[in-house]
């Protein structure tokens, strides 16, 4: 199973975005693919929070850029021991998918990491925005149907996987178990980013994920600040 195409499809369909997490995702994406989106709407600084092919300019740095470092950046760090930053991740999945591979040639940060280690990367994104999308309840059995009519050229076995982790319960403490060391705060990133948060359960629901991958508050009011959505903590 292709996990990078699944997750390229997703971010392309926005099929799991949804509110203020489809205007996040559409700026991130525009950061990622060099569309230039990144300078607008609040989202300042965007690229140096991505790293990768979208915060070269992060070398003169700063804020939130330095908080966290390679594991964004697709540097050194703690995050160099989960490959590439999350910028150079999205957009690989992007090019695996098909749309705008060449404006997302394949970064040196992923020169070497081995293609299983990127896919079960994809994998765990892809599971952290499908909890998101449970965050204020299960996802019924139309909004599924919605959401794969939307992945496009996917085999039937990436669909059933998708499907699988949509009828799955949502449970944080099993999922937050799964992520390995140097990825929190990618999976908190790409998670805010299929997620409207305008209720009390999404916001829990975020809580209780910051809690369980260690993402202290400051941390996450950062990461909500960069991508122009409502701050967690007061």
């Amino acid at each position: 199973m292709d996990a990078m195409k699944i997750l390229g499809s997703l971010l392309s369909s926005g099929a799991l975005s949804r509110g203020s997490g489809s205007s996040i995702l559409g700026s991130v994406l525009g950061a990622v693919m060099g569309g230039g989106q990144s300078s607008g709407g609040g989202l300042g600084g965007l690229g140096d929070m991505l790293g990768g092919g979208a915060g070269r300019q992060m070398q003169g740095g700063g804020g939130i850029g330095d908080l966290l470092g390679g594991l964004l950046g697709g540097g050194g760090g703690q995050g160099g021991s989960a490959g590439g930053g999350l910028g150079d991740l999205l957009g690989m999945a992007m090019k695996q998918f098909g749309g705008n591979a060449q404006a997302a040639p394949t970064p040196a940060s992923f020169d070497n990491v081995e293609p299983q280690q990127a896919n079960d990367q994809a994998m765990l994104l892809i599971r952290a925005m499908i909890n998101a999308a449970k965050a204020d309840g299960q996802v019924d059995q139309k909004e599924q149907q919605n959401i794969v009519e939307k992945l496009g050229d996917v085999t039937q076995d990436e669909i059933d996987f998708v499907q699988r982790e949509l009828a799955e319960p949502l449970d944080v403490d099993a999922f937050v178990h799964d992520v390995p060391r140097g990825m929190e705060e990618q999976v908190y990133t790409v998670s805010l980013m299929a997620i409207d948060l305008d209720s009390n359960p999404e916001a829990q629901y975020l809580h209780k994920l910051a809690q369980g991958l260690g993402v202290n508050p400051e941390t996450v009011n950062m990461i909500h600040e960069k991508l122009g959505a409502p701050k967690l903590y007061s």
